[in-house]
C-alpha cells in the first residue's frame, strides 16, 4: 500500500512539473478530484471512518451529498479537490437495482 501511495504522490508530482514547464500543454479539465473511499462495511463503519478523515483534514461532513447515500467530506485546493466518501448501503442498492436492467434496453440502429 506504501508503494501505491509513493507512486501516485510521485506522478501528481511530476504532472504538476510538466504542466509548469510547458504552458503550450492543454490544461486538464477543471476540477481535477482525487476520490477515495473506505473499504466497504456497515453505514456506520464506514462513517466513523469518513469522521476520522474529516478530523485530519479540517472539514466537515458533506449535508449535500447525504441525500444521495454519499457521506462525503473533501479539501480544495483552488481546482484540485481530494475527497473521502463512504457509498451506504441504500445508495448501492439503488444503484445496483437501475443497473441490473442495463442489458435490458437495446437501441435499434437505424
Amino acid at each position: 500500500m506504501q508503494y501505491e501511495r509513493d507512486a501516485l504522490i510521485a506522478g501528481l508530482i511530476a504532472l504538476a512539473g510538466l504542466l509548469k514547464a510547458n504552458p503550450k500543454l492543454p490544461m486538464p479539465v477543471s476540477p481535477v478530484i482525487a476520490y477515495a473511499f473506505p473499504a466497504k462495511g456497515p453505514d456506520d463503519e464506514m462513517c466513523a471512518e469518513v469522521d476520522k478523515i474529516a478530523a485530519l483534514l479540517g472539514s466537515g461532513i458533506d449535508p449535500e451529498q447525504l441525500p444521495y447515500g454519499h457521506y462525503q467530506t473533501a479539501i480544495e485546493f483552488g481546482p484540485v479537490r481530494y475527497e473521502f466518501t463512504a457509498i451506504l448501503a441504500a445508495a448501492r442498492a439503488r444503484y445496483a437495482a437501475i443497473d441490473s436492467y442495463r442489458d435490458s434496453i437495446k437501441i435499434d440502429n437505424p
